[in-house]
């Protein structure tokens, strides 16, 4: 008793020992999405995307208004020798040149500009929808980032369910062995009964291994997205993970066509391409402006000049555009028709996703149906074989498959219960829904 009462607290104590030295963080699933978009690079340069595209549009609108431009100048000037022929008198003596030592000039200048063929109003356009493009894009971004954090929170889960009950069954097939080591002794079974039952428990360690081996991989690819501690430890629960009801299941690509951002970004894009030829076109017409000043001018000893103003229209027009500007015209013209084709593949790449999602989620549905019905079959057949090999009617082999079936059909039940889930989710994202989910679970 001393013995077993020892091995007993060095377990437990060991147990919090390792409790303590890893401890385990948990989150649900909206609070890992969340966090990723708050925290994950790839947000974090689309948001900064989405600046630069409005500070270029706003730079844009800028140009529709006056240009103003104030100078001056201070020269010192040297005496120089000045023999002014023109400057004589009638007997032939020239009269004294005044000392000129220096200058000072200052102009007020502005130009508001009045018609350039279109070009300032369309290129407010085009940038107008190149940053509702960029927009859409970052929300695309969001869709794709809320998109991996479920594929590896999915994952983890999986691998966590998984070992728990590989350690379940592990703990039956190391009672067995000890079992099979006793009976063996006394000649109640033979010793291959017993080596089959060790190499069973060995295969089970293979696996145990091997899982943990990826839920390692898998909790840091999703620590690293999260910009979590290199060493926190997550734990996903059940009910922050399998416990909801799965509600407007998309049925079409119609959802798609409508709310999936990539695609409307290149809408938008084909937009701005659209007007990127009407500014090509604007170079066959004149650019009027009004233009107008105001000069200050004086030169010592010789000239003052003040309220110099002077107002007019300016207008200019770049003739070589004529020959020239069609190659530019046709550019612009080619640009849009890839957008547009753009468009038309990424349609029909959408509508594949959207098909495959649909019979995959589908297929997540029936899989559950029937590996629920198997782990119930799994369990009653290896309570009957476990009665007829007590009983001396079924041998051992019987008994270990009949194990390794009920184990097989219960990790399935619970992965195929994790990947329905999963297909939800990948249904919702392929028809541009899944963000906002997760923004109305914010809410």
């Amino acid at each position: 008793m001393k013995v077993s009462q020892f091995v007993f607290y060095g377990i437990f104590f060991i147990g919090i020992s390792s409790v303590n030295a890893q401890e385990k963080t948990s989150l649900t699933l909206n609070e890992a999405i969340n966090l990723a978009w708050a925290k994950s690079n790839e947000v974090t340069l689309a948001n900064t995307k989405v600046k630069t595209k409005k500070y270029e549009l706003q730079s844009t609108k800028n140009n529709q208004y006056p240009d103003v431009k104030l100078s001056g100048q201070y020269q010192r000037l040297a005496n120089a020798n000045i023999n002014f022929k023109l400057n004589q008198n009638n007997n032939g003596s020239q009269q004294a040149i005044p000392v000129v030592d220096q200058l000072m000039i200052g102009q007020l200048n502005a130009s508001l500009p009045i018609f350039s063929g279109f070009k300032i109003r369309n290129s407010i356009v085009v940038y107008e929808n190149l940053y509702q493009a960029e927009m859409a894009t970052s929300s695309q971004t969001k869709e794709e980032i809320a998109s991996r954090v479920i594929d590896y929170y999915a994952s983890l889960y999986k691998a966590q369910k998984t070992i728990e009950l590989l350690k379940e069954n592990q703990k039956t097939a190391q009672q067995r062995v000890k079992d099979f080591i006793e009976l063996e002794k006394n000649g109640i079974i033979p010793r291959n009964d017993l080596l089959k039952s060790k190499l069973q428990t060995s295969k089970i360690q293979l696996s145990l291994d091997e899982t943990n081996n990826n839920l390692k991989i898998i909790n840091f690819y999703l620590v690293t997205l999260l910009k979590l501690e290199p060493n926190t430890k997550l734990e996903i629960r059940e009910a922050d993970f399998a416990d909801f009801q799965m509600t407007n299941v998309p049925t079409n690509e119609l959802p798609a066509l409508e709310n999936r951002k990539d695609l409307e970004a290149i809408r938008f894009q084909g937009k701005a391409s659209e007007a990127n030829i009407k500014i090509a076109k604007g170079s066959y017409y004149p650019s009027i402006a009004i233009v107008g000043g105001y000069t200050a001018l004086d030169l010592s000893n010789v000239i003052t000049v003040q309220n110099a103003m002077n107002i007019g229209v300016g207008i200019s027009y770049d003739l070589s555009a004529i020959l020239k500007n069609g190659t530019l015209v046709k550019l612009a013209e080619s640009k849009f028709l890839e957008v547009q084709n753009s468009e038309l593949v990424l349609t029909d790449y959408i509508k594949i996703q959207v098909k495959k999602a649909i019979e995959d989620y589908d297929l997540a549905l029936k899989q559950k149906v029937v590996y629920n019905e198997a782990a119930e079959q799994a369990t009653e057949n290896y309570r009957i074989v476990k009665d007829k090999y007590d009983n001396g009617l079924s041998d051992t082999n019987d008994l270990l498959e009949a194990d390794v079936e009920q184990l097989s059909s219960k990790i399935n039940t619970a992965l195929a219960k994790a990947n329905t889930i999963q297909k939800y989710y990948e249904l919702l994202s392929v028809t541009g829904q899944l963000s906002q989910t997760f923004n109305i679970a914010q809410k």
